[in-house]
């Protein structure tokens, strides 16, 4: 049971990194409010709002805001660490 919740703690950190990294790569473009890429999007702001908020979400919708925002996979994980299962 401690295994398993070490693993989901895991898992958060790095739904918290991408999610970190979303919002300033969407400011960095110019967006200063997440509701106007939302829009931009076809995206309800709720939905986008929780894939800045750590929720789990589909690699699909990741794909789509990265093309939106013209950055690669490659350019979007870089510096995001996955922490160590050790």
């Amino acid at each position: 049971m401690i295994y398993e919740k070490k693993e989901e703690n895991q898992k958060l950190q790095e739904l918290e990194a991408i999610s970190l990294r979303l919002k300033e790569i969407r400011k960095a473009k110019g967006y200063s409010n997440y509701e106007h890429i939302a829009f931009e999007l076809g995206m309800s702001r709720s939905a986008y709002w929780r894939l800045e908020n750590g929720a789990n979400f589909n690699l699909k919708t990741l794909i789509k805001v990265l093309r939106f925002l013209n950055i690669s996979l490659e350019d979007f994980f870089k510096g995001i660490t996955i922490p160590s299962t050790k």
